[in-house]
């Protein structure tokens, strides 16, 4: 019998598991018509999700409904622009309501989603894009009920960004990591909603950032009364990064905007708190820190929030006589002393001002003063500060636990004052800017990470009204050292309104390595494979801020395995590209002079570039310069100097910066001097000598022959030029790619003379006249395959046979004619006997004789 009862309740459990996992499968098309029609009933805007499953699993004994990647876009006038982007929204509530009908609305009674984009916007108009429910209707049947209702007890979003940007003000605010739970019973008219939530904000007004990814949390019990609208904060605990914050009063959303009635204060006076609001990357552990003196802030908002108003806010920051020493650092930073408002009396957005009427701090016997003035600040923010001061950098380190491989050393002094309005700065009318005073640091040392080191042994700046002077740079690194000194013209502009930098600097130096300044990966050998498989290098961009002009002079730039003598020329930096002009510098035992530009505005950057080679050597440039033994690899085997122009464009890696050899393209025009050929180290003219032997490669002088070529898509085109050696005329031309591969004919016009003994046997015997014809024999030699692997051929054995051909046939030609004028004599004499006539007879056959064995001799013979 119990086995019988274990028999059935075991066939019923299975029977229930089943079914939760067959029921959703029957719901699935119902609880998707309805979430369908339950949006569009809802919205003016185009929404769509992925797939929408439903779970009894996931909040058992709750049911759940998930939709995946659910997108709202806007309509006109925000056409296109995404409001929400949720990557999962899960939506709980009792599995009775799976069984209700299709007229029957379903209660949702908790919330939750992951990686979420909210996205809100006000333009010019301001219109905002949030604003897409459905304008009622009357003529629509308001008996109708809802799909769903809401009776939510729980909600939670995980992973949120929320965004915020008008355009009319261009205030825009981020929080972003946004983390947020609340439990309640919304049945409830008034109930009490206990949150959780941490973020980070940033916030910039115009192009001026005044907070970036500061870190937020609230722990707080808000009291809600949903028939007011009202908001009241109860217990509640707040950090702003590490700073402590306490909330009281109500916002209350009515017809007009919203109604704040704020206060807050930090829960205690401890200096502590002061660095609690360092950020976290660079803050350390508070643990162990003794402080003296106070640090408190306190403020409140009241009044109401409309398209025209904010509420009136005071923040007060203070410190008195304050001090903190970190354990283990022997430095402590003593008498502090901050006394800062941001203050709005009226209401009116732009009578907000900022005075921050002292900053003073103490390191040792070092004292440094700030203070600063700011208002108008929503429209034409006028700024008023001073900096005075002397910081001993290697003390940093030593009282505050500063994040860095390597300490810091130097001397920092300052003595600034400035006034100007941000007007002025954005329309560089700098006659309403007023600076003076100078910054500077001596004995400054730093080791990167990868341990470079830079030494500054002075550097001076100092501040007119319309510029900023660099009046001394002097520093070290590595092998190179340099001095620079400049002008910068728009330095505010740069600073607070995102301008280019504009700018113009001159720089001298004995000796510039180029690896001192490029950066390299400190990352173990194991890190940096891993890294490549999943993250591309990044690519080389020159700065589109930038806009400034270089002029240089250095004695020695080591750049790769090159020496460069006597460096100069200027550089230009605008718009994303580098122009060069004028550049010199001594290399190969001669001059080369560069121009031309370097760009990385596009998605491939690019260069086009004129070089200017004046007596270089040639064996040095063309196989030194990879570029330059591409284009022309026989020159590698060739002593001398050289003068040519060469121009080339195409584009470059991305990330080394280095010619794309497969893009080169452009011409070379050169003229030889004093040159000649090293036959002996070339495999392909070791094979040319050996099929032609009526010329010695290496006596061939190549002075002052002029060549041309051009090159693109890998293959270089050689313009025919002209060669001789001794009374032998050559013409060279064709074509070679890039990857070693040719394509070369040679046309020779060789006296027959240097053809073989036979037919300087021949000529011997002619006339000067007759043996003229034979000064220009025609010969062709062609050269295929590789430089390294050549494959020549020529046509001599077709020559040579045509050419004793033609040889044997002359002789042959001149003996016939002159036995045949003899024989006419004897004719045409008038004494004729019988013994003539016969003597005359065996004189013909004699000639005949001795013409065929000519010419069976000749054509015994090559």
């Amino acid at each position: 019998m119990l086995k019988k009862i274990l028999k059935i309740v075991g066939i019923v459990l299975v029977v229930l598991v089943a079914s939760l996992f067959a029921i959703p499968y029957f719901f699935k098309d119902q609880i998707k018509a309805k979430i369908s029609e339950a949006i569009n009933k809802k919205v003016d805007a185009t929404v769509s999700f992925a797939d929408a499953d439903l779970s009894l699993f996931k909040n058992f004994p709750k049911a759940t409904i998930t939709l995946d990647q659910l997108l709202i876009i806007n309509k006109a006038p925000f056409e296109g622009d995404t409001l929400v982007s949720l990557g999962e929204l899960n939506l709980n509530m009792s599995i009775k309501e799976l069984f209700k009908g299709k007229e029957e609305a379903i209660q949702i009674e908790g919330i939750t989603s992951k990686n979420g984009f909210i996205n809100i916007i006000f333009n010019k108009d301001g219109i905002g894009n949030f604003d897409i429910a459905l304008k009622d209707n009357k003529a629509k049947d308001d008996t109708k009920s809802d799909p769903m209702l809401l009776k939510i007890q729980k909600y939670q979003v995980e992973n949120f960004k929320f965004q915020y940007f008008d355009e009319g003000s261009q205030v825009r605010m981020i929080i972003d990591s946004l983390n947020h739970e609340g439990t309640g019973d919304f049945n409830a008219s008034k109930l009490d909603l206990d949150t959780k939530s941490t973020a980070k904000i940033s916030l910039d007004m115009g192009k001026i950032n005044y907070m970036k990814n500061v870190a937020l949390s609230l722990d707080a019990v808000l009291g809600i009364d949903l028939d007011k609208s009202k908001y009241t904060f109860k217990e509640n605990k707040a950090l702003i990064n590490q700073l402590p914050l306490e909330f009281d009063g109500f916002i209350q959303m009515v017809d007009a905007g919203q109604l704040y009635d704020l206060k807050f204060k930090t829960p205690t006076s401890s200096f502590k708190n002061f660095l609690g609001l360092i950020p976290a990357v660079y803050a350390s552990s508070l643990e162990g820190v003794k402080t003296t003196g106070d640090f408190t802030v306190n403020g409140f908002a009241k009044g109401m929030l409309t398209d025209t108003t904010i509420p009136k806010f005071r923040i007060a920051i203070a410190s008195n006589n304050g001090s903190f020493q970190y354990p283990n650092l022997p430095k402590s930073v003593q008498s502090i002393v901050i006394d800062t408002k941001i203050v709005n009396e009226t209401g009116i957005m732009n009578d907000t001002y900022v005075n921050l009427d002292k900053l003073s701090f103490k390191i040792d016997q070092d004292i440094f003063n700030a203070k600063a003035n700011i208002k108008n600040i929503s429209t034409n923010a006028l700024v008023d500060a001073a900096l005075k001061g002397t910081i001993n950098l290697a003390n940093l380190s030593k009282a505050y636990p500063i994040k860095l491989d390597k300490p810091l050393t130097g001397i920092l002094k300052a003595d600034v004052t400035t006034k100007f309005d941000m007007a002025s700065v954005e329309k560089s009318q700098y006659q309403n800017i007023n600076n003076a005073g100078t910054i500077g640091v001596t004995g400054f040392n730093y080791a990167d990470a990868n341990g470079k080191n830079m030494a500054i042994s002075s550097a001076l700046v100092q501040f007119n009204p319309s510029q900023v002077h660099l009046k001394q740079f002097n520093a070290k690194t590595g092998k190179s050292d340099l001095s620079v000194t400049g002008v910068l013209d728009n330095f505010y502009g740069f600073m607070f309104r995102k301008q280019e930098l504009k700018g113009n600097f001159n720089l001298t130096s004995n000796q510039l390595a180029v690896d001192d300044f490029m950066t390299t990966s400190a990352a173990p050998v194991a890190v940096a494979a891993e890294n490549q498989k999943t993250k591309k290098a990044e690519p080389l961009k020159i700065p589109s801020f930038l806009n400034c002009t270089l002029t240089a002079k250095a004695n020695t730039v080591l750049y790769d395995n090159l020496t460069l003598k006597a460096v100069s020329g200027k550089m230009i930096i605008k718009d994303e590209k580098v122009t060069l002009e004028n550049v010199k510098t001594s290399i190969f035992g001669g001059t080369i002079g560069a121009s031309g530009a370097v760009s990385t505005k596009g998605k491939t950057p690019v260069f086009d570039m004129n070089l200017n080679l004046n007596q270089v050597d040639i064996q040095q440039s063309f196989t030194q310069l990879d570029m330059l033994k591409k284009i022309a690899p026989i020159a590698g085997i060739v002593n001398g100097k050289i003068n040519t122009t060469i121009k080339l464009n195409g584009n470059l890696d991305a990330t080394e910066m280095t010619p794309d050899l497969k893009t080169l393209s452009g011409d070379l025009v050169g003229q030889l001097l004093s040159t000649t050929l090293n036959a002996n180290s070339s495999t392909m003219l070791k094979a040319l000598s050996s099929n032609l032997k009526f010329i010695d490669l290496n006596k061939v002088n190549l002075n002052d022959i002029k060549a041309a070529l051009t090159f693109k898509d890998g293959k270089v085109n050689v313009k025919p030029f002209d060669i001789k050696y001794q009374d032998i005329k050559a013409v060279v031309g064709g074509t070679h790619g890039f990857d070693q591969s040719m394509d070369y004919n040679i046309k020779f016009n060789v006296p027959a003379k240097y053809l073989g003994k036979e037919a300087n046997a021949y000529i011997s015997k002619m006339s000067p006249s007759d043996a003229a014809k034979f000064d220009n024999i025609p010969v062709t030699a062609l050269m295929t395959g590789t430089f390294s692997n050549p494959k020549i051929s020529s046509d001599m054995k077709t020559v040579l046979t045509n050419l004793t051909m033609q040889l044997a046939k002359q002789q042959s030609d001149k003996l016939v004619k002159k036995g045949t004028s003899e024989l006419d004599k004897l004719l045409n004499k008038n004494k004729s006997t019988t013994a003539d006539t016969t003597k005359t007879n065996a004189q013909k056959e004699d000639i005949k004789k001795k013409a065929g064995d000519l010419l069976n001799s000749l054509f015994k013979k090559k």
